[in-house]
């Protein structure tokens, strides 16, 4: 996972800082995931008070400048930290993702009294954030979406429906996207809605193929009234928020279906090592040796665009979306075939829940669908590549 690579002029290795980072993270994914990740699945339970402890090294706030409690870091060392967590559970990397995602909004975009109410609570994990842009009628047509935020003097009110939000019903804060002008994307902003407020309310928690380990439901807006100086940014400008914040978000996800799917190769390499079959271990058949082989080339090359992405995203290059939505729809691609791969030779013990590789499975395959469907990313690779509206 150290390997180097050049392209486009770009070379770069991981350097002592970010290694430890990674040894950190995958060491708390080993010690406080992985043990219980298996029984969070099954009890639907989420764990709060285990994120915390991560808050506390450094997680809760990966990319939030240090004044604001932050920890300064790099999309490139947030990758990092995502792919080692996704090694111990990826569901609970994922909402620690989407959580991250959040508090580099408010960092990024917030005012002065918007960063020093809401980030240092969110860097902890005191509070825990949720993204709401997607609507029952708006998913991949963002920009379609109905909710709207009406101007009441010095408030709006907000009225909509927010569809597959993590986190919601024990988030303390959300960031919504809502139309307070016209039709398009220059129409929304984007809103901080505070747990508690009038109005504000939850569906059931959604029963879903994998990401038991966090809830997951609608976020419903009647009346809901916030003062006008909760608006993150200028008016008009929340889909370019929320767009930017896709960037990131898109770059983890990869990063989560990686350490997924690393994970179940780690136990298939082991189960290979133990299995016999025709009175030899199965890892001594070349058609199984080959197999690993290509998994592993697999994730490898996917890590590596990923990497590249990270860092295009950190340089504020030009192709940074472009990157991103490419190694997006590769890495969680290549993250979920290698889970099912190793699902397949650990036969029909890997079917079963106690084994781990049926959970990976189920959870990577929504990375496919989420931060942007795969669809979608290639859209946004073929408009750049072709130019223009096509």
């Amino acid at each position: 996972m150290d390997a180097i690579t050049k392209s486009g002029g770009l070379s770069f290795t991981l350097g002592e800082d970010q290694v430890a980072i990674r040894e950190m993270a995958a060491a708390f994914a080993a010690e406080r995931l992985a043990p219980m990740a298996v029984e969070w699945d099954r009890e639907k339970f989420f764990p709060v008070e285990v994120m915390r402890e991560a808050a506390a090294l450094g997680m809760g706030g990966i990319y939030v400048t240090e004044a604001h409690g932050g920890s300064g870091l790099s999309r490139l060392d947030a990758a990092l930290i995502i792919e080692a967590l996704a090694t111990g559970c990826p569901t609970v990397s994922a909402y620690m993702s989407i959580h991250n995602m959040v508090a580099g909004m408010i960092d990024r975009y917030g005012s002065a009294m918007q960063r020093a109410t809401y980030l240092s609570k969110l860097c902890s994990m005191e509070h825990l954030a949720s993204y709401c842009l997607t609507e029952p009628s708006a998913g991949s047509d963002a920009a379609a979406l109905r909710t709207k935020a009406a101007r009441e003097g010095n408030e709006f009110v907000l009225n909509g429906v927010k569809q597959f939000i993590s986190g919601a019903g024990v988030a303390d804060i959300y960031v919504v996207m809502a139309r307070s002008g016209g039709v398009g994307p220059s129409g929304i902003s984007a809103f901080l809605v505070e747990a508690g407020t009038k109005g504000l309310s939850f569906g059931p928690n959604e029963q879903k193929m994998g990401w038991n380990a966090q809830p997951t439901r609608q976020v419903i807006m009647e009346d809901v009234r916030i003062p006008a100086s909760n608006m993150l940014g200028a008016e008009g400008s929340g889909f370019k928020i929320a767009m930017a914040g896709l960037d990131g978000g898109r770059i983890n996800i990869g990063a989560a279906s990686l350490g997924g799917a690393q994970a179940a190769l780690d136990k298939t390499v082991q189960y290979m090592s133990e299995r016999k079959a025709f009175g030899k271990t199965i890892g001594s058949f070349q058609a199984l040796q080959f197999r690993i082989a290509d998994m592993a080339t697999a994730l490898e090359a996917a890590r590596l665009l990923l990497w590249q992405a990270a860092c295009a995203l950190d340089a504020g290059a030009a192709n940074a979306t472009l990157l991103c939505a490419m190694a997006k729809r590769l890495a969680t691609d290549t993250g979920f075939e290698v889970a099912n791969q190793a699902l397949q030779i650990h036969g029909g013990y890997g079917y079963l829940a106690d084994y781990g590789i049926e959970k990976i499975v189920r959870d990577l395959r929504v990375h496919q669908i989420l931060e942007g469907t795969n669809e979608i990313m290639r859209l946004i690779i073929s408009r750049q590549i072709l130019g223009g509206d096509k």
